[in-house]
């Protein structure tokens, strides 16, 4: 997994480096398109010989790639948003654990007919690259989750306000879930909501509302919350889907930063239990800001005019 995942953020990198070396001047980076991106690989370690305190030796690394891809003109809105993770940790005596796994992308389309608002319409993804175990990922312990096992694809119509850059939130009172349990290991009915054995998929159709709100706290310090609820009209609409995530970076130099972590769910779905997880690494990160957008150019906002 480790091969073949550490690529997919090279190549992201490479790619949009190569377009940031493109635009030159500041006429070259006022366009409709803008790129905001970050590629972190975060290292720890730690080893005892004759440790009194005891412990036990070990090694472990986190990937993760974050972008915003946003297109703005006239009164069209395309932002995708794509976050991906992955990690492993390495103790001795105990073997090799995931410590992250994170497959989230989503593409939201937007006609405005309001200062800020927006009819839209969106499709999202949401899983795992690799398997997940009880008792701490341990791979002879039973098997809990794989790739698209659970997998979640939403796609819906509504309305999203953008008021600025900072913020987006979301609304589709019209919104199909689907359920993915592809790996034929967790097809049992009562598994992620699964209805009968074999089955792979679950359908779903309700609301769906979702919020994005980044915050510079200070210089170098910044925090992006994330959250959102469903509620399913066809079984059970009190039981609703409620997560939210943060991500703290602070950014030490040019190449050098620590992340912090926060993800919180409830999915009666899944476990009748809220979930709860956070990851804290420093290392290497290159942040990627190609093109200013319309938007912040205020000789370039007639567009909001209209």
């Amino acid at each position: 997994m480790k091969k073949k995942f550490i690529p997919v953020f090279l190549s992201l990198g490479i790619g949009l480096i190569a377009q940031e070396k493109n635009g030159n001047t500041e006429s070259d980076t006022i366009k409709a398109w803008s790129i905001q991106g970050k590629n972190t690989v975060m290292l720890n370690q730690a080893a005892f010989s004759n440790w009194i305190g005891g412990g036990a030796n070990n090694v472990g690394w986190l990937a993760g790639a974050n972008y915003n891809i946003t297109y703005e003109k006239d009164k069209d809105l395309w932002e995708n948003i794509i976050i991906l993770g992955y990690g492993q940790n390495n103790t001795k005596g105990i073997g090799t654990r995931k410590t992250q796994d994170v497959i989230n992308l989503s593409t939201n389309y937007g006609r405005k007919f309001a200062e800020s608002w927006y009819l839209s319409g969106g499709v999202s993804l949401q899983s795992q690259f690799a398997a997940g175990y009880e008792d701490g990922n341990n791979p002879e312990a039973a098997k809990i989750s794989n790739f698209m096992a659970s997998g979640y694809v939403n796609a819906g119509v509504g309305v999203t306000y953008r008021p600025n850059d900072n913020f987006t939130m979301t609304l589709r009172p019209a919104n199909a879930r689907f359920t993915f349990v592809l790996d034929k290991e967790l097809q049992y009915a009562g598994n992620y909501g699964l209805k009968n054995d074999s089955d792979s998929a679950l359908f779903q159709f309700g609301f769906l509302g979702t919020a994005i709100y980044k915050l510079k706290l200070m210089e170098n310090v910044d925090l992006m919350n994330t959250a959102s609820v469903f509620s399913n009209y066809i079984d059970h609409p009190e039981r609703l889907v409620l997560s939210y995530g943060a991500i703290l970076n602070m950014k030490i130099n040019k190449f050098l930063s620590t992340n912090i972590t926060l993800d919180v769910l409830y999915d009666h779905n899944q476990i009748q239990k809220t979930q709860l997880k956070q990851t804290l690494g420093i290392g290497f990160a290159y942040n990627i800001d190609n093109g200013v957008k319309r938007s912040d150019k205020k000789d370039n906002q007639s567009w909001l005019k209209k």
